[in-house]
């Protein structure tokens, strides 16, 4: 019961082991990133099997687009996550408290402006990408549903940011399987029971969203040994604002970046036609699953390293990279050796058709090794951005996407043309993710053995 008892409790990663405390932080998180991606992949499980193999890419096309208009959740979140462990770590209550009550006030103006600005543009984005007409309507109508939804998702992301930063990340594990499990419910009584499609699904994700949401919330009121939490709080001071924003738009603009490649090649995926593009839909729920720990362990490292450099410990802060690094990339091997045994089984459970499930098996393998190369991308981007460098992991992600996976997309699909492939050989949009991967794991360890990250503290 008292092992039990720490995971609740929030964590100070400035004494201990550091690998320890990384630990401790990660493992309750991992299993809520996993559970968050359940969400989607629950959604595309329903759909494939209830609906067809059409409704499973609707809601996989719909994805980038939604990536692209929920960029300012994700500039707040990194933001306030950043400043919240950093005075956290400094024990700073005042600075504390305000940060936390401009984070409230700044999500639900962002929610708002998502509710409406996404709303409208997202069927002429639709059209831009020439989703094919037999999926154009599902996609629009799962994406509508989402956005009107969307303060949900938005409170939910970034309060559970605020409680990671607080060295509180079992809290949100709570929260996310209570909604996780509501969410599965959700979507076979909508879907299986009461035949509502992809509408089902999308209402179903938007009701389990806003319960996690509001739970975390009612956590965060109740920590009123750490911060507090008062209207006066709430109301938009200036400096605290900016910071924020300063901190968190890099990461923003990093994420619209990325949304916005992903825009690019999902054209040139659609142009291979509906079964590739419910193949990269099953891949993209499996790659959700490999990429978790390494999500998870750059967040950790976020959290480790703010709160660290708020206490000037700049010597753990190296000495829990290294450590959390080596981890990371330890449960990165052992889950990818997993994915690639029983990769059939796992593309078996979207979809009964045998040869989506072989064409998505053998396009998963192309990225195996590029999870272990993450793991040091995640892990090393988190300690940078944590000490308040979130330029340098910007400049990395937009360099290799933009200049690397795109033109590597394109141009293996245009070399490889011939009457067989009219539009050039699939393996092009996973080819070109893996050299992107590779690349961009060393440039970021070149630059965090540079140091540059040390001078950029709050």
């Amino acid at each position: 019961m008292g092992i039990f008892k720490k995971f609740f409790e929030p964590v100070d990663m400035t004494e201990g082991a550091p690998w320890q405390k990384i630990v401790l932080f990660t493992v309750p998180m991992l299993v809520g990133n996993i559970a968050q991606q359940l969400y989607n992949t629950v959604d595309s499980v329903v759909v494939g099997n209830y609906v067809g193999d059409n409704a499973l890419a609707a809601v996989g096309s719909a994805g980038p687009i939604l990536n692209l208009l929920i960029v300012l959740f994700v500039g707040i979140s990194v933001g306030a996550g950043i400043m919240v462990s950093q005075y956290f770590g400094a024990r700073e209550r005042e600075e504390l408290s305000v940060t936390i009550g401009n984070c409230i006030t700044l999500t639900a103006l962002a929610s708002l402006f998502v509710m409406v600005a996404a709303s409208l543009v997202a069927r002429p984005l639709l059209e831009l990408l020439n989703t094919p007409e037999s999926i154009i309507g599902w996609c629009h109508t799962y994406l509508l549903i989402l956005f009107i939804g969307s303060g949900g998702m938005a409170f939910y992301n970034i309060l559970s940011g605020v409680l990671r930063g607080l060295g509180d990340s079992m809290s949100a594990l709570v929260y996310l399987l209570v909604s996780t499990v509501v969410n599965i419910v959700l979507d076979l009584l909508f879907v299986a029971k009461l035949g509502m499609g992809v509408n089902g699904v999308a209402l179903a994700t938007v009701i389990a969203q806003v319960i996690s949401a509001l739970l975390c919330l009612l956590r965060l009121v109740r920590l009123k040994e750490l911060f507090d939490l008062q209207p006066c709080y709430l109301k938009l001071q200036r400096r605290h604002t900016m910071k924020i924003i300063q901190l968190g738009l890099p990461s923003g603009i990093t994420q619209a970046i990325l949304s916005m490649a992903m825009i690019v090649v999902q054209s040139l995926t659609n142009s291979f036609g509906e079964m590739f593009i419910a193949a990269n839909v099953i891949i993209m729920r499996v790659d959700g699953f490999a990429m978790m720990p390494n999500f998870s362990f750059g967040t950790a490292m976020t959290t480790y390293a703010g709160q660290n450099v708020g206490a000037k410990s700049y010597d753990r802060v190296e000495q829990g990279a290294k450590q959390g690094t080596a981890i990371a990339m330890a449960v990165s091997t052992v889950l990818t050796g997993l994915i690639l045994i029983f990769g059939r089984t796992l593309m078996g459970i979207f979809t009964k058709t045998p040869e989506l499930v072989e064409l998505s098996r053998n396009m998963m393998g192309i990225l195996a090794v590029g999870y272990i190369a993450m793991a040091v991308t995640q892990s090393l981007s988190g300690v940078m951005r944590g000490a308040g460098d979130t330029m340098t992991p910007m400049w990395i992600s937009i360099a290799t996407t933009i200049l690397i996976r795109v033109p590597i997309a394109y141009g293996i699909a245009f070399l490889t043309r011939s009457p067989e492939y009219p539009v050039g050989r699939q393996e092009c949009i996973f080819i070109s993710l893996l050299v992107s991967w590779l690349l961009g794991a060393l440039i970021t360890f070149f630059f965090y053995k540079r140091g540059k990250w040390k001078d950029r503290a709050v």
